[in-house]
This record gives C-alpha cells, sequence and structure tokens, in this order.
C-alpha cells in the first residue's frame, strides 16, 4: 500500500506499508484471521514496535437475506512501551443487506493508547458496488467516537471511496481517497496531518 490509513489516520505516516494475512473459515459459520502491517506511529509518539499485528475471531451467520457478523478482535503492538499501552481490544457486530453493511465497534479497555478510553466507538457503513468488468467501487463512511473528558479532540468522521479492478490470477488493484475531519493537531506528526485528504494506491494478492 502507498499508505496505511486506518479509520482514515495513517499508520505509516503517509508512507508505504507492506500488509499480510491468513483468514481461516469454518461451514459452519465460526471464522479465526490474523493480519500485520508496517506502521510508524508507534515510534512517533516515543513507543518501540514497528508492526501492527491483528487477532481476530467471530461468527457469521445469515436470517433471511440478512446478514449477521459478531467477533473480537485484538490489536497488537508488540513491545510498545506506551502508557497506556497501544493494545487494543474491541468486539463488534455488523449487519449486512445487499450492498450495504453497517458496522459497530467497542474497546472493551483503553483505545490505542488514550488513557481513560475505555468505551470508545466506531460506526462503520460501507457499500460495495459491482460495476462489471471487474471494477467495483465502495464507498464509505465512519465515526470515531474517544471516549474519555480530555480526549474529545480526537474523535473525528472519516470517509472513503475505493475503486477496485480485479486482474486475474488473484490480483487485485485499488485507488482510494481517503480523509478525516480530525481537528488539527490532533493526529500529527511534525508538520504532516495525518488525517488529512489523500489517494492511497495499493496492489494484492490472494490465495
Amino acid at each position: 500500500m502507498s499508505d496505511y490509513r486506518y479509520r482514515g489516520i495513517s499508520q505509516s505516516r503517509l508512507d508505504p506499508a507492506v500488509q499480510g494475512g491468513a483468514d481461516y473459515a469454518d461451514k459452519s459459520g465460526f471464522y479465526l484471521g490474523v493480519w500485520g502491517s508496517s506502521i510508524k506511529w508507534i515510534k512517533d509518539a516515543g513507543g518501540d514496535s514497528n508492526m501492527e499485528v491483528d487477532i481476530y475471531g467471530g461468527y457469521k451467520f445469515t436470517v433471511g437475506d440478512i446478514g449477521y457478523d459478531l467477533g473480537f478482535l485484538r490489536y497488537e503492538y508488540s513491545g510498545n512501551k506506551l502508557t497506556p499501552s497501544a493494545n487494543t481490544n474491541e468486539l463488534y457486530g455488523a449487519v449486512t443487506m445487499g450492498p450495504l453493511t453497517a458496522k459497530y465497534s467497542q474497546s472493551t479497555g483503553n483505545l490505542f493508547g488514550f488513557a481513560n478510553s475505555k468505551g470508545s466507538t466506531y460506526l462503520d457503513l460501507t457499500a460495495t458496488f459491482d460495476l462489471g468488468g471487474g471494477y467495483s467501487l465502495a464507498p464509505h463512511l465512519g465515526r470515531q467516537t474517544v471516549k474519555g473528558a480530555d480526549n474529545g479532540k480526537y474523535s473525528y468522521t472519516d470517509y472513503a471511496l475505493t475503486l477496485g479492478k480485479d486482474l486475474g490470477n488473484g490480483l487485485t488493484a485499488s485507488a482510494a481517497v481517503i480523509g478525516t475531519d480530525a481537528e488539527k493537531g490532533s493526529y500529527v506528526y511534525g508538520t504532516k496531518q495525518l488525517g488529512k485528504a489523500g489517494v492511497v494506491v495499493g496492489l494484492k494478492y490472494a490465495f
């Protein structure tokens, strides 16, 4: 990826990132997965980790034409040395109707190192449209709320519009316009506004 954006905020200081993951899905609906990415924000914040590893699991099922997804996600930044720790646990639930998915996530403890932020939430609305010819278009809107008396300026809304192209043989290319309305000074590194609008391109291989 040309930049690792998570919920609209760059995790790689607006620089490229390398990512990969593996998933197992059982026919019963239960699934497990692990995913990782190079990052820079932990060291930029004074910590000592250059890798994010996500471990997750859950259960998917359908009732009529509606799909449901309930699960748990652990964000692990091994040896991050931040206080509070950047390691984060979230519970999530999602509902899919046709091309539209609504997902709600809530932290069970502090969120990404923010003190007293237990119960922080993220609401995600995403649609995926098949344009034909291997192309897809995915608009997205999300709202991150960071709990805690001193954390209000870190809450924000993010948006994205992603164009994907199936290149065949497991390869998919993507280009996305991503941005946020994050308050200036809330997510920064030097003079870089990590939530500013930008274009992110990527190439993915699935097998």
